[in-house]
């Protein structure tokens, strides 16, 4: 039939028919023709013989015209296809002698040949439009005298000559990127230069260079913010001392993990006369050392925030800072900002005060350790440390009966050897004493933006708020069917939501349910930014929060106590103005977004790396995700994830429930559902591709 069409179009030029039109004149009178017809025409259309203009179909006028399109070529490496741009054709074949020194994913034009028969349509690149790529990731080779890169990435299929003069001190194994990449005319790979060693041969740091990489986090400072850090000593004068609050002879003490470099918040408790209990919540004052427009605030104000990557953290602020300066290390005079609050017996309070201070912190604890300490009731500070641990339950109490939801998302810690490699992994437990310093954190946080929020009613006080919107109603009934398809109960008419989430979150605890239900309660929920405008925090069910805690990994937090404390000083006049502040927050949500995503991927990778020895071993796991290609399957012992495809459940043909979470049997009417518990059997490990296989164990 389509031999039939072309040859009519090609016997009247010009000619524009409708579909039924052509049927008359090429006898499509039965239905099977007139389908075959249709399809013809489809095809016509596909390979750019024809075009439609309204309802009438045209011959395209030159067939032979280029096309523009993004080249992608095939795993083989031996073709790909040009995706054309605004255009009903379908995709372009290459073959191998075509691509025309064109690499995966650039914007090539393409010329169509003609005389190929078969079912692609297929054409060669003539032209480069724009790289898909301007770097590199990959490993240096040597090769006799000479040095190439290898793409880490497979999808690039080509080595990258490299030039002695090029090497930026890279060798044989190292991890590089590679930029000025240029492919001449003759020349049978491309070549390039070395800009950035991201991690040596034999080093772990290799996976967080290439996430680092990814992500377009910077790793290395530039010279600028050295200069600007060479200048600062850490030195405390006399007359700085004189402005602030000496709390030297306090009994201040850190409660951070047990791998923490930097330690931004320490605390400490007295009972005052009347019986209250005075708490002081002390944050590294970062703000003193890093001024609004400095090299080392600009870098700053670009990286956003730290990021912790398995076995490495990339820092917002340089070492010296981040480590020493601004670190309240034990033993020694470090400057703060404190908030100090008076709280009564059921742990309201009651006053607060909120100074520039300077402390000396007399221990620094691990969370295992205060546990232990608060367990056993002895050890050094036990009696702070359980007053405070007293409080910390009634604070977390107060908040729920408030409102606040309390989620549980389990995380994972590795042990790694001296090469990096995971020997072993285990699920993070969170005790009383991690509880213990997150009530305070959230105390401080929740004081400094309530005594902020409170300026001029008719010119409120430009500010740094972490919000939290209430969740979709669309997402909530969703919710609600998912969690009713287990057997519990989230009533949507209810005045109070929050409630609804606690009372289920409480239902479903200890239960084998436990974690998906938190993990879609989670996804159900809006996500938390920065914002100058404030909403509130649906979440922890206040109405003020910022962040103020963590100024060494945060930068929300810098610019919090910059425009605080020049408030405090300023009569209110603030530093950053309502436009200044709403720039930086929308990009330091952005910024936070993008390491969690990047922890989240290196997390990803050890978990992946832990498993490969492990093909062929069985796992207990919880479906984690229902898919219309098949299930996830989350590993209960290390959380790792990986997928179970559809066409690997063989006992049945499985048709997939959205509305419900599941896979239901055609036949059998078996089901497979979000949060059941199931055997699997560890079947592939693909580390270059991300992924993990799993197949059921009946």
């Amino acid at each position: 039939m389509e031999k039939e069409i072309k040859n009519y179009f090609v016997k009247h030029p010009g000619l524009k028919i409708k579909t039924k039109e052509l049927a008359r004149m090429l006898n499509a009178n039965t239905a099977k023709k007139y389908a075959a017809l249709k399809e013809s025409l489809y095809n016509l259309m596909q390979d750019g013989f024809l075009e439609k203009k309204g309802k009438r179909f045209v011959q395209v006028k030159s067939f032979n015209r280029e096309l523009v399109g993004v080249f992608q070529i095939a795993k083989e490496g031996t073709y790909g296809f040009v995706i054309l741009k605004n255009s009903n054709m379908r995709d372009v074949f290459i073959p191998e002698k075509y691509f025309n020194n064109a690499f995966h994913s650039d914007l090539v034009k393409v010329k169509l040949l003609q005389d190929k028969r078969g079912k692609n349509v297929e054409g060669k690149i003539v032209e480069i439009i724009r790289r898909g790529f301007d770097k590199v990731v990959g490993n240096v080779i040597k090769r006799k005298d000479n040095y190439f890169v290898e793409p880490k990435k497979k999808s690039i299929h080509t080595h990258f000559f490299i030039p002695k003069e090029y090497l930026s001190g890279a060798d044989n194994g190292d991890l590089v990127i590679v930029r000025d990449i240029v492919w001449r005319q003759n020349s049978s790979v491309p070549e390039g230069k070395i800009s950035e060693i991201l991690g040596k041969a034999g080093s772990y740091n290799t996976d967080a260079g290439i996430i680092a990489h990814e992500f377009d986090i910077p790793t290395q400072f530039p010279r600028s913010v050295e200069k600007e850090l060479n200048k600062l000593t850490g030195a405390i004068d006399e007359n700085e001392i004189s402005k602030r609050l000496d709390l030297r002879n306090e009994n201040i003490f850190t409660i951070d993990p047990e791998d923490a470099k930097d330690f931004d918040d320490a605390v400490s408790i007295k009972t005052l006369k009347n019986g209250n209990k005075l708490i002081g919540i002390h944050i590294a004052d970062v703000s003193h050392y890093v001024r609004k427009g400095t090299h080392i605030y600009n870098e700053a104000f670009k990286r956003g925030n730290s990021v912790y990557l398995v076995g490495k953290v990339i820092p917002m602020l340089p070492e010296k800072l981040s480590n020493k300066i601004c670190s309240l290390v034990p033993n020694e005079d470090r400057l703060t900002f404190s908030v100090i609050l008076e709280l009564d017996q059921n742990a309201v309070v009651k006053n607060y005060s909120i100074n520039k201070s300077i402390i000396n912190s007399k221990r620094r604890f691990t969370y295992e350790e205060v546990q232990k300490i608060v367990n056993n009731r002895s050890g050094d500070f036990y009696e702070e440390l359980n007053e405070l641990n007293k409080i910390a339950r009634k604070l977390r109490d107060n908040r729920h009966k408030k409102g606040s939801i309390n989620f549980s998302r389990p995380e994972v810690k590795f042990q790694l050897d001296d090469n990096g490699k995971p020997t072993a992994v285990e699920i993070k437990v969170s005790q009383e004493s991690n509880q213990l310093i997150e009530e305070l954190m959230l105390l401080a946080n929740k004081t400094i933006a309530g005594h902020f929020s409170k300026g001029d009613l008719n010119s409120p006080l430009p500010f740094v708020y972490r919000v939290h919107d209430k969740p979709d109603e669309t997402k909530l009934y969703e919710f609600a069917t998912f969690v009713k398809s287990l057997g519990y109960n989230f009533n949507l008419r209810s005045k109070n939501l929050s409630k609804e989430f606690q009372m289920l979150l409480e239902q479903v605890k200890g239960t084998a349910e436990e974690a998906v239900v938190n993990e879609i309660a989670i996804r159900t929920m809006a996500k938390a930014i920065y914002s100058n405008k404030n909403i509130g925090h649906y979440g922890l069910g206040f109405k003020y929060y910022t962040h103020f805690t963590s100024p060494i990994r945060r930068f929300p937090d810098l610019i919090v106590h910059l425009q605080s404390y020049y408030c405090l000083e300023n009569n209110n006049n603030p530093l950053y103005s309502s436009d200044e502040l709403h720039e930086i927050c929308e990009h330091c949500s952005l910024q936070e977004k993008n390491a969690v995503n990047a922890e989240r991927l290196s997390v990803k990778l050890k978990q992946i790396e832990f498993l490969k020895d492990k093909l062929g071993e069985d796992f207990e796991g919880i479906v984690s995700g229902v898919t219309n290609f098949g299930l996830f399957v989350e590993v209960s012992e290390n959380l790792a994830e990986g997928l179970i495809r559809l066409r690997d459940i063989d006992d049945d043909y499985y048709e997939f429930d959205e509305k419900n979470y599941s896979l239901i049997g055609r036949r059998t009417k078996k089901v497979y559902r979000l949060g059941d518990k199931i055997t699997v059997k560890l079947i592939r490990v693909d580390e270059e591709r991300r992924e993990v296989d799993f197949l059921i164990v009946e």
